[in-house]
């Protein structure tokens, strides 16, 4: 098990300890995405007039967007690699017919030249008993 990481953090100004079994430079990179966001409101027109309360629904409100629309990205995602796997698996199954009608057809021109050349010498045969 992981230890217990204790950090300080600046979040919107201020100076928190953050405990948890994560590493600081994840904590750290949280903590920079928070704050991201918050200095993104910051400089939205009407968004210091708001009541913290406010702020903080906000933050929270796209937090949650951003966390769901990631959610759907990832579910397209897994959408297109189960596509791109099934694609895959029938070009290689696709591949081994291919390898499957050529040996075939490799087999079949072998047994066909075979069968040229012993015809070649029956006519060799039929040609010098004639003479």
């Amino acid at each position: 098990m992981a230890s217990k990481t204790d950090t300080e953090v600046l979040i919107g100004g201020k100076v928190y300890t953050i405990s948890g079994y994560e590493s600081v430079e994840y904590i750290q990179k949280i903590v920079s995405y928070l704050n991201d966001k918050h200095g993104e409101y910051s400089r939205m027109e009407g968004y210091q007039l708001l009541t913290s309360d406010y702020k903080n629904v906000l933050m929270q409100i796209n937090l949650a967007d951003d966390f769901f629309k990631a959610k759907k990205q990832i579910s397209v995602l897994e959408d297109e690699i189960k596509a791109k796997d099934e694609e895959l698996y029938n070009l290689k199954h696709d591949l081994i017919s291919a390898q499957i009608k050529l040996e075939n057809a490799e087999k079949k021109q072998k047994e066909l030249s075979s069968e040229l050349k012993d015809k070649e010498k029956q006519l060799i045969r039929l040609e010098a008993s004639k003479k």
